[in-house]
């Protein structure tokens, strides 16, 4: 990995305001996610700080599972899908949050082997709700957090002190 396929990742994402709500400044991964050596970067700087320390990736829908599917591929181990309310045929467990534009709940499977070393990984942290219902999601089921690495963070928001996650990673800043 080269810090110029990192410089390149970063170039890639877009920002697209007013979306999904006015005040919402959006995050488009979508031209990163289609440059092969941009992506391979990235992954790789997503979960390098927790290499070998982790079973399975959690990732979280949506756009957190096509980085969390990547990082388990590369890291040679197993995903586990954080879904939103209702898109599961068995939900063993749900967190409900508050979100900056909204509410939301999160749900997952027992899949997760109690003890299990789970690295959590989404696309972007704002306000930390989702990847804070998250950590209680993996609790819950009987993993065991070892860190969240997130491909974006907006600093201003505040949401790493939301999270909690003293070994929260986050690939790139605003």
């Amino acid at each position: 990995m080269t810090s110029g396929s990192l410089e390149r990742a970063h170039s890639l994402i877009r920002s697209i305001p007013d979306y999904p709500e006015p005040g919402v400044l959006f995050r488009d991964i979508t031209p990163l996610l289609a440059d092969r050596d941009a992506l391979a970067a990235t992954i790789d700087a997503l979960f390098e700080p927790f290499r070998g320390e982790f079973d399975l990736v959690a990732g979280i829908e949506a756009r957190g599972f096509l980085l969390a599917g990547a990082a388990a591929i590369a890291a040679g181990v197993g995903l586990i899908p954080i879904r939103k309310a209702g898109k599961l045929p068995r939900p063993a467990a749900s967190v409900s949050y508050a979100l900056e534009y909204g509410t939301a709940t999160i749900e997952a499977h027992d899949d997760i082997p109690r003890g299990a070393r789970v690295l959590l990984v989404d696309d972007v942290l704002a306000t930390g709700g989702t990847l804070g219902a998250a950590h209680d999601l993996v609790a819950q089921l009987g993993g065991r957090v070892i860190g969240t690495a997130v491909l974006f963070e907006i600093d201003e928001l505040g949401g790493r002190e939301a999270v909690g996650d003293p070994r929260l990673h986050a690939v790139f800043h605003s």
